[in-house]
């Protein structure tokens, strides 16, 4: 055999040997297949630069950042649950990096990011991006991230039903609420779905006088309380809420939608809402009995707007 024939055999060996080193290296066992394009979250294109900042303002409360490297640092900005601000950490950086967002309706978002002198935006709003269940088609990052919060429920699902309560503007209790000093504060329905309770309420100013929002309080207490005994209280706290207003106007009114987990009251306990004014007395407040809760409305998904 000539010397010319034997590299020639050798070379097909060796290619031989690498194929099946590549065929055992990408092949996939048992009942594992890769990952097709259409399971892809397409990510964002995001400049960043050392001495600006860019700031990215989200449709709702951000849950989560995670960052790919130490090239870029990013936060919540100050006094906003929405707003996000990136900027670089290292100046002039060249390797390519990424970063995510998760929001609290359960929308995941990624961005993938590179250095530039000058960025082409300082500013971006994702609102136009996020899937709100008006539309069969929506992005590949519009997704249903489940927050423990929410139990078994879709985040999705949950800013959907509270926006068809918001948007239909029934109401279904006709009994419970407060009215005095030109303020008056009702519970317009209760309904559930999934473990969740969905409060319905609103805020009517009748007066000229703008009225400045401090705080709600939603707790179980005790019906009645003997002289020298400690007050039993429990506080609700809401895990969402839509449309949250701080400000009622003179002449007009506000509607909220609050979400809570699932609760029932003990017979000798009574669920109280108590609004509070901010630098002013006009607060309101009204009892909810335990017969109210347990006769809330059933969410039907299939009616849901």
């Amino acid at each position: 055999m000539n010397k010319t024939k034997l590299l020639f055999l050798l070379l097909i060996g060796i290619f031989v040997s690498i194929q099946a080193q590549t065929t055992k290296r990408d092949f996939y066992e048992g009942l594992t297949r890769k990952i097709s394009y259409d399971k892809m979250i397409a990510p964002y294109g995001m400049e960043v630069t050392f001495d600006k900042t860019v700031h990215i303002i989200f449709p709702a409360a951000i849950k989560y950042i995670d960052l790919g490297s130490a090239n870029i640092i990013a936060g919540k900005a100050d006094g906003a649950e929405n707003v996000i601000r990136v900027k670089a950490a290292v100046r002039n950086f060249k390797t390519e990096t990424n970063f995510s967002v998760i929001t609290e309706e359960g929308s995941f978002y990624t961005f993938n990011v590179k250095y530039a002198n000058e960025p082409l935006l300082m500013s971006v709003e994702m609102k136009d991006f996020i899937h709100d269940g008006d539309t069969v088609s929506h992005p590949n990052n519009a997704l249903e991230v489940y927050l423990k919060e929410l139990g078994n429920e879709s985040p999705m699902m949950v800013h959907l039903i509270m926006k068809s309560i918001y948007k239909n503007d029934r109401r279904e209790i006709n009994q419970i609420g407060s009215r005095k000093f030109g303020i008056q504060y009702l519970l317009k329905g209760i309904y559930t779905h999934d473990g969740l309770l969905y409060f319905h309420t609103q805020i009517t100013n009748s007066s000229n006088v703008p009225f400045d929002l401090d705080f709600i309080i939603f707790k179980i207490v005790d019906k009645k309380v003997m002289k020298r005994t400690a007050i039993q209280e429990t506080v609700i706290f809401p895990i969402r809420a839509f449309n949250y207003a701080t400000r009622i106007a003179g002449k007009s009114s506000e509607r909220t939608v609050f979400v809570m987990d699932k609760f029932t009251i003990p017979d000798d306990k009574e669920f109280i809402v108590e609004l509070n004014e901010k630098n002013g007395g006009r607060h309101q407040r009204f009892v909810v009995e335990n017969s109210d809760i347990i006769s809330a409305e059933l969410i039907n998904e299939l009616k849901i707007k």
